[in-house]
């Protein structure tokens, strides 16, 4: 059986809402230092990690999660780069992945770019960047797969990934991922209670 655009062997990956926020906090923890610094372009304290995480989810733009047996595993954000127009996003947006150290080589960081790209396109981005120190080797080997053009400074890369025009079944395909999405965020909680009681 084909996979469906954006799964992984042994991941769900889905857009995380604000009821998700509880693993987000817990995976943005559970980074170790290098990951961490990576993720954040420099090194972040606890309380700078925790900080970001409680307004991920609120944030302009959206995130998607990576779970791999119940649990989030790595995440991808698409943050506007300008003023967004509503559901749109403008011509350029920025895009921002880490996966937990043991979980990658799993496709889940391609799965994950996938999902943001798709989103990005169907709302109106033509560009995608992403920017990544250039220790950060993982994802400088993920952007070239991906065809992004890389462009090198001093100590980071930025690559920039040309998006296709949204078409009426990209439109269609997200809105009802989203819908299964939101079902996911609100059932899986609950049935995690239920499991525990």
């Amino acid at each position: 059986m084909a996979l469906p655009e954006h799964a992984a062997p042994g991941h769900t990956i889905r857009r995380l809402w604000p009821g998700d926020r509880p693993a987000v906090l817990d995976y943005f923890q559970r980074l170790d230092p290098e990951t961490r610094a990576n993720r954040f372009m420099g090194p972040v304290g606890e309380a700078g990690t925790r900080a970001y995480a409680e307004r991920a989810v609120t944030a302009e733009g959206l995130v998607v999660g990576a779970f791999v047996d119940g649990v989030l595993r790595g995440l991808g954000e698409l943050r506007p780069a300008g003023t967004p127009h509503g559901f749109m996003l403008g011509a350029e947006a920025e895009a921002a992945f880490a996966v937990e150290r043991d979980f990658r080589r799993r496709g889940i960081g391609t799965a994950l770019f996938g999902r943001i790209a798709s989103a990005a396109r169907n709302r109106g981005v033509g560009t995608l960047h992403v920017r990544c120190l250039d220790r950060n080797k993982p994802m400088l080997r993920l952007a070239a797969k991906l065809g992004a053009d890389l462009h090198r400074s001093a100590c980071e890369t930025r690559g920039d990934l040309r998006l296709a025009q949204a078409t009426p079944f990209s439109l269609w395909y997200e809105s009802i991922a989203e819908a299964y999405d939101f079902t996911l965020s609100v059932i899986r909680p609950a049935l995690a209670e239920e499991n525990a009681a």
